[in-house]
């Protein structure tokens, strides 16, 4: 069996490290070894104290996220298009628009999130811009007001899914990530629910309010709200276990030592490992293109939630109740979300929990294809719904399967959703009005694009087996992908020899 020690070189710089570094704790206060009763308390109160204040903040935030970018959609229901004389067509392109930011500025809002050293005021500040942009949409009069507002939404709105996922592959095991990432994806699909309720309250009880039309009115409240959120965004999310300023040192040191068991490594970038390193690194790696093709082909086929109001409207009732049966679909898909990344946590299984929901997808296509019955048609609307469950997933497997440097994986993640979200892009103009009220061509494309996306997932799962499959074989590779210096920081913070922990490295597997 091959041992690996640290040379004189590594030791030293390993040493200088610790010095420059405040947050570390000496070497004379030792975790409690991993697997005792005593740690595994401390670990249970640690993940306690971060459920209980980073995840209702960024549901919260999710949830205005949604809330404000779908706005237009029910705004459109009474009266957005016509103030604004719109056609069909100009609509479909407000909608688009906000993506011709969205999408690319998510890759360097990612890396400059894990090359700063105060993400909680990076999110915070981008939640309250994002907002005052949405106020603003209350205000426009024309069509190249309302575009230029779409426009400049998506780049502050563009920081926070990729960045919240990245927080928080900062702080939970890859076995604690799917639930807390689906907890947070929640925060999107009930709001599809909620924002449709509080539209249907605005738009039924405030038409002509100060003299003020009530689709107005629905932009100025969310957009008051998220700015509220946003202040308190500051102070209520962590930054990294290195210096959040709300956790103990012990706790600092304990939530870094969880990270590095996990993986083996330590997580953090080594001195060379650049925000640019680490996107030359993502761009050079050849599954990272799979997954973004699969991503931009699964939001293609999930693009009906830009139109969910729209769709529900065809079932023949009147405004209001078609934003209150909107509601039901995304409360369910909400549960199944956190029941699946509960069990793919359990599990550590990646593929199925993601795919089998597109699957459900495409049968409730098969259904509105096959009948214009009304139950029918909603039946097919809550498969349509639970079919977010699979992309909660996504970023969640991406994160497993690149997992170091974190400069890498920040621009992973950024590269993954803002090339998907052209998916989106593409089916702002997939859901033509002049295709309902069947909107049979829509289904179809849809149904296409969910099946690419299956095809591909397969591909990746079946790429991920090989890769570990050659772990198994070869004992030296598995510890030669190793970063040394972060194998080494690993063993100063557990306290073990630089051999021990390069035998814990060998462990380590890519989940599928």
């Amino acid at each position: 069996m091959a041992s690996y020690t640290a040379s004189s070189n590594e030791k030293a710089e390993i040493v200088m490290e610790e010095q420059a570094n405040p947050t570390t704790l000496p070497e004379e206060d030792p975790l409690p070894l991993e697997g005792t009763p005593e740690r595994l308390l401390a670990e249970r109160k640690l993940v306690r104290k971060l459920d209980m204040r980073v995840m209702p903040t960024i549901i919260l935030i999710f949830i205005m996220n949604y809330i404000d970018r779908n706005a237009i959609t029910t705004a459109r229901l009474k009266g957005l298009e016509q103030d604004l004389h719109l056609s069909d067509l100009q609509y479909n392109v407000v909608l688009s628009i906000l993506y011709v930011t969205y999408c690319p500025m998510q890759i360097p809002s990612n890396m400059m999130l894990n090359w700063i050293t105060r993400p909680s005021l990076y999110i915070g500040t981008c939640v309250v811009i994002w907002g005052l942009i949405s106020t603003m949409t209350g205000l426009t009069q024309s069509y190249g007001g309302i575009l230029a507002i779409r426009l400049c939404i998506g780049i502050p709105e563009s920081a926070f899914y990729p960045g919240a996922i990245y927080l928080l592959s900062r702080w939970y095991t890859k076995k604690e990530l799917a639930f807390r990432s689906a907890i947070l994806y929640g925060g999107l699909l009930i709001s599809n629910a909620f924002g449709s309720l509080m539209a249907a309250g605005i738009l039924a009880n405030m038409e002509g309010t100060l003299g003020i039309r009530a689709w107005r009115w629905v932009f100025f409240i969310e957009g008051s709200i998220t700015m509220f959120i946003g202040l308190n965004t500051m102070w209520l999310l962590p930054d990294y276990p290195v210096n959040t300023r709300w956790v103990s040192p012990q706790e600092r040191r304990l939530a870094q030592a969880r990270l590095a068991d996990d993986a083996g490594e330590a997580d953090k970038d080594n001195a060379e490992d650049s925000p640019l390193k680490g996107l030359l690194m993502a761009i050079k790696d050849p599954k990272v293109w799979v997954f973004s093709i699969m991503n931009i082909a699964q939001l293609l086929g999930l693009s009906f939630v830009n139109f969910f109001p729209t769709l529900t409207s065809t079932l023949g009732f009147n405004t209001t109740i078609s934003l209150v049966l909107a509601a039901p679909p995304w409360i369910l898909s909400t549960i199944v979300c956190c029941l699946n990344a509960w069990h793919a946590d359990r599990t550590g299984e990646r593929f199925l929990h993601q795919s089998v929901w597109w699957w459900g997808v495409m049968l409730g296509f098969i259904i509105s294809l096959a009948t214009m019955n009304t139950a029918a048609r909603y039946v097919s609307m809550f498969l349509m719904a639970c079919g977010y469950t699979g992309f909660a997933m996504t970023l969640v497997w991406a994160s497993n399967i690149f997992p170091r440097p974190p400069a890498k994986r920040a621009a992973v993640i950024g590269l993954i959703n803002g090339i998907g979200n052209i998916g989106n892009l593409m089916g702002s103009y997939t859901w033509k009005a002049e295709w309902g009220p069947d909107y049979h061509p829509s289904m179809g494309i849809s149904f296409g694009s969910l099946a690419i996306a299956t095809v591909l997932s397969i591909v990746l799962r079946q790429w991920v087996i090989r890769d570990n499959k050659k772990l198994d074989e070869d004992e030296k590779l598995a510890l030669g992908e190793a970063s040394r210096a972060r194998v080494a920081e690993a063993a100063r913070l557990e306290g073990i020899t630089f051999d021990q922990a390069m035998q814990k490295r060998k462990g380590f597997r890519y989940l599928y």
